[in-house]
């Protein structure tokens, strides 16, 4: 996420400055008005620090050509200038588009970075290697940036959480986390087996629904041709000829005249509407919301997408919780990190105000939550009553990892047969209407 720094008046006359993170200008205006508001001070200026084009030269040396990021062109002139340089030219950059980095080089920054704290190497060190090594400029410049606010002494969350959009949701915040835990090489080493997991997961759906998917695209557009152009110029010709036709073809042959006369508007109508319900499922909170709560409750898949819920909770619980004096900051952070709206929100309006503010224990505010399975509720009760609850959330995570790996493999398969027998709905359909229409016989002038 972009700096916004801000300037302005304290109600004595002093001049201050402060920085703010946000994904926009208008989100900035907000948490600086906030900021305002709460010290009584008039804001004058507010400049987002973006990427500035520039040329210099020194001496007699070649013209140089290179990035700077900065509030504006006076700060990258003083710097050149600071260098030796002498500015020829200074532009912010119009079309700063960034792709986020492929799954897998976020897998091996976070794989490496967990062997490399293993092998007790400092973090600043990691981080310094591997933004030398990595090749992919996204990820690569955002690993510059938390390693040059870790030095510069910011909140190992907040840094880490400004690069969110290049590492990934979960991946920043568990990542932000690491250095408070006091156990980062556990943490790193979680993340990155549930990122492998992750992609895994992704690998195995894409390669067992694209052949599908493509098949389903073909037989579609063949349909819509057939039915569209080629069946109505026969049925057509037997009703020139005075032919009746049968219910199915008649019926068909009205779905075609139809479909022919309104395509545009049905193709804006579907188009707008799946756009639209893309954007309130992604773009909105609500939305992500309702998302999240149905998505563990759908058929097939619905079951593993809960479980996998469950086993990040769990890992988080595991790598934060210390002991029954702090479990309950655990549990938010652990609820954060989950990657669901819907199972956070339970646990964060449910669990945890029961535990504060009733004393009731673990395992009862879970259960109150709604959103644990019954299996996670045994397995934390009897660690409650051991006094082994860390343990168990480990032995909860593990095992659901295993259960959702093995049980991807016979979603998939279900998948793929449902889509199987969709594909033989429609041949079979198609070979009806065309055998109709085979048996039909014009009218002869004899009768």
């Amino acid at each position: 996420m972009p700096d916004f720094r801000f300037e302005g008046t304290t109600p004595g006359g002093k001049n201050i400055q402060g920085k703010v993170v946000a994904e926009s200008l208008s989100e900035a205006k907000t948490k600086i008005r906030t900021l305002a508001e709460r010290h009584r001070v008039t804001v004058s200026t507010i400049q987002k620090r973006r990427v500035f084009l520039y040329k210099a030269k020194k001496g007699d040396e070649q013209i140089v050509k290179g990035e700077q990021k900065a509030y504006n062109k006076k700060e990258v002139h003083n710097a050149l200038i600071k260098l030796g340089y002498t500015p020829i030219s200074i532009q912010p950059k119009l079309f700063d588009f960034k792709l986020r980095p492929p799954d897998t080089e976020i897998v091996t920054f976070v794989r490496v970075s967990a062997d490399l704290l293993r092998e007790n190497l400092p973090f600043n060190e990691v981080l310094q290697l591997l933004a030398n090594d990595t090749e992919n400029p996204t990820l690569r410049e955002a690993i510059k940036e938390i390693n040059n606010d870790l030095r510069q002494g910011k909140d190992s969350e907040e840094a880490f959480m400004k690069q969110e959009k290049a590492l990934g949701a979960f991946s920043a915040r568990m990542l932000g986390l690491a250095s408070k835990s006091g156990n980062m090489a556990a943490i790193y080493e979680s993340t990155a087996k549930f990122l492998e997991r992750n992609a895994e997961f992704k690998r195995s759906l894409k390669s067992a629904l694209i052949m599908p998917a493509f098949t389903i695209l073909i037989l579609m557009g063949a349909v819509f041709y057939y039915v569209g152009y080629i069946f109505p110029a026969t049925a057509k010709l037997f009703q020139k000829l005075g032919t009746e036709l049968p219910p199915l073809t008649t019926y068909t042959l009205m779905i075609s005249d139809y479909l022919v006369a309104n395509i545009w508007m049905l193709l804006i109508a579907i188009l707008g509407s799946l756009g639209s319900l893309i954007y309130f499922f992604v773009m909105t909170p609500k939305g992500r919301f309702l998302r999240d709560k149905y998505i563990i409750k759908m058929p097939v898949l619905g079951s593993l997408f809960h479980k996998t819920v469950i086993e990040i909770f769990c890992r988080v619980f595991y790598a934060l919780y210390s002991g029954s004096g702090e479990n309950i900051d655990a549990i938010k952070l652990a609820a954060e990190a989950c990657g669901n709206k819907y199972v956070e929100k339970q646990i964060k309006s449910i669990a945890i105000p029961m535990m504060l503010n009733k004393g009731i224990g673990l395992v009862q505010a879970f259960e109150a939550t709604g959103v644990f399975t019954k299996t996670a509720l045994a397995r934390f009760s009897s660690g409650a009553e051991t006094g082994t609850v860390k343990k168990t959330a480990l032995q909860i995570a593990n095992y659901y990892e295993k259960e959702t790996v093995y049980k991807l493999k016979n979603a998939v398969e279900f998948i793929q047969l449902i889509i199987a027998m969709f594909i033989m709905i429609v041949i079979t359909g198609l070979t009806l209407i065309s055998s109709e229409s085979a048996m039909m016989k014009p009218k002869t002038p004899y009768g």
